[in-house]
């Protein structure tokens, strides 16, 4: 990737202004959401040695490089959506990002929605534990049209008759 190229986190910037230096160690992550997008982008552009080095003690003793790189390798990386940020600023010591990192593997787009937890070390900030979010369940907001109700095209018709042919 290149430095002039959009960034892989989608922040709108290039790569070389967001994500480049934090991964190739010439910047620290000032925020707890830079870091999720620096970690995001690692995953994206192969830089998984910065996804072990950017994490607490105890993720590190149980981080597999060469899973995480097959991982990487076998996904085409999409972007990244950050939902909402709580604390994980400059004056924090601990912060939560949400967010949905899109990608597709085996031929299948994945939308993974985690809630990331982050805490600020003497070295940076870390990333320390995810928890996943399950998506809400599409609710019905209008009450279900019967096949013998007037259609709600307008036609007079009943639903059977009209729009819901074949249904």
């Amino acid at each position: 990737m290149k430095s002039e190229d959009t960034c892989p986190c989608k922040s709108g910037k290039t790569y070389g202004e967001c994500c480049e230096p934090i991964l190739e160690g010439r910047a620290k992550a000032q925020t707890a959401e830079a870091l999720m997008r620096a970690r995001y982008s690692a995953y994206a552009t192969e830089h998984i040695a910065f996804l072990k080095e950017s994490a607490v003690k105890r993720v590190r003793e149980e981080f597999n490089y060469d899973t995480c790189l097959a991982w990487s390798r076998a996904a085409e990386w999409h972007g990244l959506e950050i939902i909402e940020t709580e604390a994980g600023g400059e004056g924090d010591d601990r912060g939560v990002v949400e967010f949905r990192a899109s990608y597709t593997a085996r031929n299948e787009f994945c939308n993974h929605h985690e809630r990331a937890s982050f805490v600020r070390e003497a070295d940076g900030w870390k990333f320390e534990d995810g928890q996943l979010v399950g998506e809400k369940p599409i609710v019905r907001e209008e009450p279900k049209i019967g096949r013998n109700d007037p259609c709600p095209c307008g036609s007079g018709k009943k639903y059977k008759k009209c729009c819901g042919k074949g249904k």
